[in-house]
């Protein structure tokens, strides 16, 4: 262990130089182009196999060898790369450098552990399991998980990808809510299932004084708002999990004009593939009728978003084992319910064993602290080392 921290520790001031210059230059889902030609820069310096192109071009899967060059299945290890549409607000000396878009998920952290864990692997003598690296692009909304598995990332040399197949794969993602230092999982749903929506309500238009005149898509669509909340409290079981939210709504212009249709926004998020069809099929009834209710028309575009990230049993038991072992016990976190936000390191989960776990970034004594996508969010640097250390464990303990 002490060796492994020492060489871990030895590069730490590398890495976060690396943080800042990813951090400085984000991209947005399938634009990372700079951060994939730093990310292969590194790989070729290391004399890691690698190959880049993947997941519409900018995806990269890397393959360090087992110390016997033996061909068993790997373990995998994933990073997502891309940025978010939001002007940065931190003030920080190596705050983005491009208007409008910053690291607000900490993407910049994830992909500079995953490099970390490259330079440290790369070193160690014994190595009993042939590891692979994924660096993804597009994981905010992009998808971009689904198009590396499609494009055999999984899949060893024989596939697309490099090496041999992956056996299972671990992932991580910053926490501003956890203690730095710790890590936490669970097995199961740790992540929701994510589905969007889009719902144009049309009615007719008339004069605001003459409501009878008109068919009001205002009041069908306030009346959709109210009633898709029974979704939660009547049509699915007490002990089920479905948030529906809807986040926008748009119509009309005066204050005297009833408008011609609303369009509304919003997502739906479930821990359960029963619930989520369930959810789904109760959306389409509940707007289509209370519209025509009101004497309007809804046409629904339901974007199915990523699945549930299902951690398996004895993967999410041997990452805390891990934890335990090399942080404490007191430092290795049993989550104890699942999170309503969506991660695509779900698509993984279909194909492999999988297990995505969480990295504490809050510091010790602070209080409120920035969250995940705000613009004053920024990855904790004193959170690479533990993020290199699980990971390379991980990779070395199979």
């Amino acid at each position: 262990m002490d060796d492994l921290r020492d060489c871990i520790g030895a590069e730490l001031g590398e890495l976060i130089e690396i943080r800042h210059d990813l951090h400085r230059h984000p991209e947005l889902s399938y634009e990372e182009r700079r951060t994939c030609d730093v990310v292969c820069g590194e790989l070729e310096r290391l004399g890691i196999e690698h190959r880049r192109g993947l997941a519409r071009g900018t995806g990269v899967v890397a393959h360090i060898p087992a110390s016997d060059g033996g061909d068993r299945p790997a373990v995998a290890l994933r990073a997502d790369m891309d940025a978010l549409p939001i002007d940065e607000q931190t003030g920080r000396p190596y705050a983005s450098e491009h208007p409008g878009v910053m690291h607000a998920c900490g993407h910049d952290g994830h992909t500079t552990i995953l490099l970390g864990a490259a330079r440290v692997l790369s070193k160690i003598e014994h190595r009993p399991h042939p590891v692979t690296l994924i660096f993804q692009p597009a994981e905010e909304g992009g998808a971009g998980g689904r198009a590396m598995c499609d494009d055999g990332a999984l899949l060893g040399s024989a596939g697309g990808g490099l090496g041999p197949r992956v056996g299972r794969i671990f992932g991580l993602h910053g926490w501003p809510n956890m203690a730095l230092g710790h890590v936490g999982t669970r097995p199961g749903p740790l992540l929701a299932a994510t589905d969007d929506f889009e719902v144009v309500v049309r009615g007719v238009e008339g004069h605001a004084a003459f409501p009878h005149l008109a068919h009001d898509p205002v009041l069908a669509a306030s009346s959709c708002v109210v009633a898709l909340q029974s979704i939660a409290s009547r049509c699915v079981a007490p002990t089920g999990s479905v948030v529906v939210t809807v986040a926008a709504i748009h119509a009309g212009e005066a204050n005297n004009v009833i408008p011609a249709e609303v369009r509304m926004v919003g997502t739906v998020r479930t821990l359960d593939e029963g619930v989520r069809r369930r959810a789904r099929e109760r959306f389409f009834e509940i707007v289509e009728r209370t519209s025509e209710a009101h004497a309007c028309r809804a046409q629904i575009d339901w974007q199915e978003g990523y699945p549930v990230t299902r951690n398996e049993e004895h993967l999410a038991r041997h990452v805390l084992q891990v934890a335990a072992r090399a942080l404490g016990e007191e430092r290795a976190e049993l989550v104890p319910d699942a999170f309503m936000g969506g991660e695509d390191f779900s698509y993984y989960g279909q194909h492999v064993p999988a297990c995505f776990f969480l990295l504490g970034l809050r510091p010790e004594g602070a209080g409120d602290v920035p969250q995940l996508h705000q613009a004053t969010f920024d990855f904790n640097d004193d959170a690479i080392g533990v993020g290199v250390e699980m990971m390379c464990r991980l990779a070395l303990e199979g």
